[in-house]
């Protein structure tokens, strides 16, 4: 039996169901699966986890309580719970936490790492990632003692599998000497993290200020979706960096995504192109984002979203 340990991501006390994707890919007939929890309490997530199969829920504390986040002690931790459990490959998900702790783990037990994969074969230790801003699909081979795999957000559908979970309680008394964590600060929240959103409205140049934002984000908000944006609306200054979409902003994988005056570039498809259905809206028919979409609407996207959210309240409405 294969001891698969899957590193847990929790928000707001709230977990992450991003997770539930990443466990899915997991899976195998033999395969036992290790959720690995740090900073939270597994009997709070049991019964969710053990809808999608996870086998053991691993909370990892310290002795003396819950660890606060600190990205070496956390890293550390972790490879004490893997060690102590027999557990040599480990799944995460790409994201900001992710990008902290997956290359540290990695780098202290000498393990090949590959981030951002949209495909693995745990069997055959390969995976495919996008490379060349999304232009190729590269497979990989990985060999050493433990194999260690980066996730992208949403590109496995979460299934479920119902089972019986094992909540664990390990104790570590890894501390880190080399960094200490004084403080964090996060900016105030702006919605749904784009990474974990099932929809994506994002704007662009065609939004010509930041004041046109507030009408993405009240279709947005009908339907559960995210605000994204391309680097030149970022650029301008209209929308800070988080919302950005792109090989240098935030790499995606919803379910919709809808681009809004937005040409697309070749960067911006590289953070966008495995969504599962891409529109596009814009005045210029031979735009990039229109040649390269699912759908599109060649008209004023002002115009056109105001019409979507009008009729989306209207069916809002019906249903409460």
């Amino acid at each position: 039996m294969r001891k698969i340990g899957i590193l847990l991501e929790t928000k707001d006390g709230v977990l992450k169901k991003t997770n539930f994707g990443v466990i899915t890919a997991a899976r195998g007939a033999d395969h036992e699966l290790y959720g690995l929890l740090v900073g939270g309490s597994g009997a709070d997530y049991k019964t969710a986890l053990e809808a999608y199969g996870i086998h053991k829920l691993v909370e990892i504390t310290a002795k003396e309580g819950a660890l606060d986040w600190n990205p070496v002690s956390w890293s550390g931790a972790v490879i004490d719970a893997m060690d102590h459990f027999g557990v040599n490959t480990l799944l995460g998900l790409t994201s900001a936490q992710g990008k902290e702790l997956l290359p540290r783990i990695a780098a202290a037990l000498d393990a090949p790492l590959v981030m951002d994969c949209i495909d693995i074969n745990l069997s055959e230790h390969t995976v495919k990632k996008s490379q060349f801003s999304g232009k190729t699909v590269a497979t990989i081979e990985v060999k050493g003692p433990c194999y260690i795999y980066g996730v992208r957000p949403n590109v496995f559908e979460a299934k479920p599998s119902p089972g019986q979970a094992e909540v664990i309680v390990f104790q570590t008394d890894f501390e880190s000497d080399g960094l200490v964590v004084k403080e964090v600060r996060q900016d105030a929240s702006r919605g749904i993290d784009l990474t974990e959103a099932d929809i994506i409205i994002s704007g662009g140049r065609g939004m010509k200020n930041s004041d046109n934002f507030a009408i993405l984000s009240e279709c947005a908000e009908l339907i559960g979706a995210a605000v994204g944006a391309s680097r030149v609306a970022v650029d301008a200054g209209w929308v800070p960096h988080s919302m950005q979409v792109g090989q240098t902003g935030a790499t995606v994988s919803p379910k919709v995504y809808i681009a809004c005056g937005i040409s697309g570039s070749v960067q911006h498809f590289a953070g966008m192109k495995t969504s599962g259905l891409i529109v596009a809206i814009n005045t210029d028919s031979e735009a990039n984002m229109v040649k390269n979409c699912d759908y599109y609407i060649v008209a004023d996207l002002f115009e056109t979203i105001q019409l979507l959210t009008k009729q989306l309240a209207v069916i809002v409405n019906k249903d409460q």
